[in-house]
């Protein structure tokens, strides 16, 4: 594990750049190199930054060049607003992925590659399981936008598996990611100060704290074991639930309106929710992770319950995380992502 040297692709996004800092501290990792298209917005010792697109075939001469044995691949976007719409959100998270694993298979001197991908890769309806196991998403299904995407991206993730069976390939399908200072569609719409919900549906939810996102990338990475994990907080809430704790609003909106709803919050910029994820919220969705927790050793810090707290009592706050509960960075960190988002809503 010593001088272990590890790309990160997505490094001046959220999981990709505290993962850098993550890896900032261990000893056993020599150096870090960041792809992305905008330089990380904080110093990182260790962190050889390369602004290259990795849908560019250059991608290949930067695992060849910088000589990682380790590849992280975080670079895949849920939100089609953040990278200008569907079209170039779609040319992101599959054509890039195509390309960095394509680039991926020439390079000789990895050995282990861990990808982020989603429980959207299981849909949502009425008919599903309570209870979610990795192997239910062999069965056919129709998906559409961030779900596709994902379905895809680990397809082409499987395919380089198996001509590179030498390399040890993980895959974690995150539930929501939701905390204090990370951005999606899912703390956009849990920010609302009145939220719509579709009349007559209360979904079961499940939440993975943004600490625990960061946590379970580097496990994977510093772990031995293979294969495809759910990654998700414990226990599960009911949307009226969520929305109690949070001390916000409840408007039920009827089934066939509630499309339109979500339409025109995306279009006047209030929150940008992928409608192919409406159903999440007409159904839910709920995973099994004991195949995370006995094979590979990650069990989360915050239940799905214990998440929503985190956000409530600390999203938007003034002040900075307790010191004694996060490190020095994380509170660096913290008010960097703070000011982003103060500016992103002033604009």
């Amino acid at each position: 594990m010593a001088g272990r040297r590890v790309l990160i692709t997505g490094v001046s996004r959220f999981l990709g750049l505290r993962l850098a800092k993550r890896l900032e501290q261990d000893d056993e990792v020599e150096l870090v190199v960041g792809v992305d298209l905008e330089e990380p917005p904080l110093p990182i010792k260790k962190l050889d930054f390369v602004r290259v697109d990795i849908r560019n075939p250059l991608i290949a001469r930067v695992l060849e060049t910088t000589k990682v044995d380790t590849l992280v691949h975080t670079n895949i976007f849920s939100s089609p607003g953040r990278l200008g719409g569907r079209s170039q959100m779609k040319e992101n998270n599959v054509i890039g992925t195509m390309q960095l694993l394509a680039a991926a298979q020439r390079a000789e001197r990895l050995e282990r590659v861990v990808m982020k991908s989603s429980t959207a890769v299981y849909g949502s309806g009425a008919g599903e399981p309570s209870l979610l196991p990795e192997d239910h998403a062999s069965r056919q299904v129709e998906l559409s936008g961030y779900g596709k995407d994902c379905a895809e991206a680990e397809q082409y993730a499987r395919d380089y598996g198996r001509r590179r069976p030498e390399v040890d390939l993980v895959i974690l399908r995150t539930q929501n990611v939701v905390g204090p200072t990370v951005s999606t569609s899912m703390t956009d719409y849990l920010s609302l100060p009145m939220m719509p919900t579709a009349l007559g549906f209360d979904p079961r939810l499940q939440f993975l704290h943004e600490q625990d996102a960061v946590e379970a990338l580097y496990t994977a990475l510093k772990s031995e074991s293979t294969g495809i994990y759910n990654i998700a907080g414990d226990g599960v809430v009911y949307l009226s639930q969520a929305i109690r704790m949070l001390g916000k609003v409840e408007v039920p909106i009827l089934l066939p309106a509630a499309q339109t709803a979500a339409s025109l919050l995306r279009r006047f910029g209030v929150i940008d929710f992928p409608t192919d994820q409406l159903k999440l919220m007409l159904f839910g969705r709920i995973v099994d992770t004991r195949r995370v927790k006995e094979r590979l050793g990650f069990t989360p810090r915050y239940s799905t319950t214990e998440t929503l707290t985190d956000f409530r009592d600390h999203r938007g706050r003034d002040e900075l995380p307790e010191p004694n509960l996060r490190p020095t960075w994380e509170r660096e960190l913290f008010e960097y992502l703070r000011q982003r988002n103060e500016q992103r809503q002033t604009v």
